[in-house]
This record gives structure tokens, sequence and C-alpha cells, in this order.
């Protein structure tokens, strides 16, 4: 079986490190997936590895989050990979830094990177692991999704990282039913 893990973000040195690309981060600081080799191929970054009987598809899209469905889809139809067989990893602004939490469809909470995506493949039954990120008390969200984590938010993002990896492993290594159980709650690191 095919599946593909989708990383949100954005391209550039601007965005590098910001709250917007916290899904890249992820990958960036992963030891168990340092030895992926990256390719630029559908508007993006990809990369492939077997786990078991499976390959598991890596994506950075490079078209910009808003726009992220137009690198998706034809990595999904070239490789034959079902929405069912997609973990999305995307930065949350309603959820506080330290938050993680796995579902399988529903809503878009207004993510533009999900809604391309959910436009581009006809549907929203995909899964995702939000990454929460803080809502500003003050000041404009596009000026805190664009700003880097500082202080204890910088110490618990870390974490967050580590935890984030052994989900996506066990994504990658289980079906996505029995893996999801394990996350189906809300992970709060502190």
């Amino acid at each position: 079986m095919n599946k593909l893990i989708v990383l949100l973000g954005n391209p550039g040195a601007e965005y590098e490190g910001t709250r917007h690309n916290v899904a890249w981060q992820v990958m960036d600081n992963s030891r168990e997936y340092s030895i992926l080799a990256w390719k630029s191929k559908f508007k993006g970054l990809f990369a492939s590895m077997d786990v078991d009987n499976d390959k598991i598809y890596f994506l950075k899209p490079e078209t910009y989050m808003n726009l992220s469905g137009e690198s998706v889809k034809p990595l999904c139809s070239f490789f034959k990979i079902e929405p069912q067989n997609i973990l999305v990893i995307q930065d949350e602004l309603d959820l506080p830094v330290g938050t993680i939490v796995a579902k399988c469809g529903g809503g878009l909470a207004g993510h533009n990177g999900l809604k391309s995506i959910s436009q581009h493949m006809g549907t929203n039954d995909y899964y995702r692991l939000r990454i929460g990120i803080g809502r500003p008390v003050h000041g404009s969200i596009s000026d805190h999704v664009l700003s880097n984590f500082k202080g204890d938010d910088l110490i618990i993002i870390e974490r967050v990282y580590e935890t984030s990896e052994e989900i996506i492993k066990d994504f990658c290594q289980f079906n996505y039913e029995r893996a999801f159980k394990k996350y189906n709650k809300k992970i709060i690191i502190t």
C-alpha cells in the first residue's frame, strides 16, 4: 500500500523556523527521517521509504500554504494514493503550543492549506496531525504565525517534534485506524 505524509509549510528563508512551518520543522528536526533523500517534483520536495510492505511518501509542498493541493494531487495521482492513506501535518492556531491532536476528516477550521488539499482531492476525508501554535492575545494573526517560537514555547515545541516523530512512525508502521486509536485525544506537552 502507498501512503503519503504531507508536511504543510512555506518555502523560503523568511519562513524557516516560523510557527506556520511547524510541520516542516518536525521533519527537519527528526533523527529517524534524516536519511530521506529529497527530490524536487510535483511542485514540492518529496522523498520515500519502504516500511514493511508499504511505500511511504513524504511531501513538502513548495506552492505556499494556500496552494498545497496543487502539489498533493499530482503526487497522489502519480503514485495512486487514496485520500484515506494520507496524513497531513499542519499548524493549528486554535490549539495552545504543546498540544497535538490526531483526527480524520471533519472541518477545515479556516486552514487554507487544508482547504486547498480538500478542493483538489475532492474530499476532507484524510488524516491530520494538528500541532498547536497558539493564538496571539494581542497583535495580528499574520504576524503571529510568521513569528518564531521563543522562550518557553521554544522549549515545549522541541518536545512536540519528538512526539510528532513517534506519531508519524506509528502511522507508517500500522494501518491508520490502529495507529489513530493511540492518538485520538489531545496530547499536551508541558
